[in-house]
């Protein structure tokens, strides 16, 4: 396994990242923990979470599930650099969900209790929240660091002014501010790279890509479905129609460089400078081990150029619209 560090912090975290919004609502919890104990044998240290993950299951079912995980202890928990977030809610009460001081409190505590641990490694904005002022934010958070309960802050789904304007706050308080944004960017959805990308770089914010394989259609649906594997309907099917023939050279592309168009798509990921890892949301350990062999995949600039080509990107903002 590969390391980094996450944004600016001394933190080192591996350069895939656990995603487990599967387990509960499409993985047994026995099969969940399988998982986790297979991603530790490969390496992967860096797991995330959400408060509000679990669906069928309810909120809170996947906090849970990693949280038994846990109590297992050999070791799990010391090994783990851990992920969650908040802003969703959890209930139909007001002060249930976003980002006021004393949702941050009582969502905090929740998921301690859920998790069975007494710290959050990165404790992550899963929205901004336009309602609420940052002094009140980050009072909130410096509180629960200073208490023992979260050692980083992070976002997701930020915008690029977003971030800059949590960075300024923070450092007008003394206060460290994000080390990570979650925001979803793959090989069809590239709109981060205009601003959310050169902010994260600039402000010292390593960045998680969530749907790196954008719902599967990067991991050869068009080879499935001609094996009778897949079926898609919906959004996704409309998106593949869509992206067609771009999906279709890809996978071509994939089959002349001798790996699976999964393989590629996380690879490509990886060989972004702005990037820490992409998240790997595995339902079964066949896909882990899958995922994991994108570590093996070195793509030249050649290779990146012609993905260029098949899917065109941004440049950074404002050269992407004007001189």
């Amino acid at each position: 396994m590969e390391y980094t560090n996450l944004g600016r912090s001394g933190l080192k975290v591996s350069r895939l990242v656990l995603g487990t919004m599967n387990f509960g609502p499409q993985t047994p919890d026995e099969d969940s923990h399988a998982i986790m104990d297979a991603a530790h044998e490969y390496g992967i240290n860096y797991f995330d979470t959400a408060n509000v993950y679990g669906q069928h299951r309810g909120k809170g079912a996947t906090e849970s599930i990693v949280g038994d995980w846990f109590a297992k202890g050999d070791g799990r928990r010391e090994r783990t650099v851990l992920a969650t977030k908040l802003y969703g809610d959890m209930g139909d009460w007001p002060n249930e969900g976003r980002l006021s001081a004393l949702n941050i409190r009582r969502a905090l505590d929740a998921s301690l209790k859920r998790l069975q641990t007494d710290h959050i490694d990165i404790y992550q904005f899963h929205h901004v929240d336009r309602a609420t002022p940052w002094d009140e934010i980050w009072q909130a958070m410096e509180t629960a660091v200073a208490q023992g309960k979260i050692l980083y802050a992070g976002s997701s789904n930020f915008a690029g002014w977003h971030i800059a304007t949590a960075q300024a706050e923070a450092r007008r308080r003394n206060y460290t501010g994000l080390v990570s944004e979650q925001s979803i960017y793959n090989l069809l959805t590239r709109d981060v790279e205009l601003e959310v990308l050169p902010a994260a770089q600039a402000n010292g914010v390593g960045v998680i890509a969530w749907s790196p394989l954008h719902g599967g259609l990067l991991g050869g649906v068009i080879r499935k479905q001609n094996e009778g594997k897949r079926r898609l309907e919906g959004r996704a099917a409309d998106t593949l129609a869509t992206h067609r023939e771009a999906i279709e050279a890809y996978e071509a592309f994939a089959d002349e460089l001798g790996h699976e168009p999964g393989d590629i798509a996380l690879a490509w990921l990886l060989a972004q400078p702005a990037v820490t890892g992409p998240i790997i949301g595995p339902r079964t350990r066949e896909q882990l081990d899958a995922a994991v062999r994108a570590l093996e995949v070195k793509l030249d600039d050649a290779a990146l150029a012609r993905l260029d080509e098949i899917f065109p990107g941004h440049k950074t903002a404002p050269e992407d619209y004007a001189w």
